[in-house]
């Protein structure tokens, strides 16, 4: 069965976001060469998938744009922190956090440049 391996965050200033994910999440971010893209690697042993940031090439997506993308969701141990982590590093909130019944508690959110993204806090009393 195909599985997503790879995800690209698309960054009018990939600098400024690299290092609001760096940050954030503690993310290892390198520029690849001399090339305007920059690998991520999220973790090294828990299950998931690593990435890259790229220079957007066109107009940061507008504030109140539909969802027209996929949205990853990264996994959390405390998402109460993460939200103030993200807005005190300049994100904002998408939508609220709220239950996905016996699953865990999840918020969206936008980074410094707009792109959506998502944090699952896994708790399988969430309702």
């Amino acid at each position: 069965m195909p599985r997503p391996v790879h995800f690209e965050i698309h960054a009018t200033d990939p600098a400024r976001v690299a290092a609001f994910y760096e940050r954030v999440f503690g993310w290892k971010i390198e520029q690849w060469g001399e090339m305007p893209y920059w690998l991520i690697t999220t973790g090294d042993t828990q299950p998931g998938i690593d990435g890259a940031i790229t220079q957007r090439r066109g107009p940061a997506p507008g504030a109140a744009e539909p969802v027209s993308s996929f949205v990853n969701t990264i996994d959390v141990t405390d998402l109460d922190a993460t939200t103030a982590a993200v807005t005190g590093e300049g994100g904002g909130i998408a939508l609220d956090k709220h239950a996905i019944p016996g699953v865990g508690w999840l918020a969206y959110f936008k980074d410094p440049d707009g792109n959506l993204f998502g944090a699952m806090q896994p708790d399988d009393k969430a309702k």
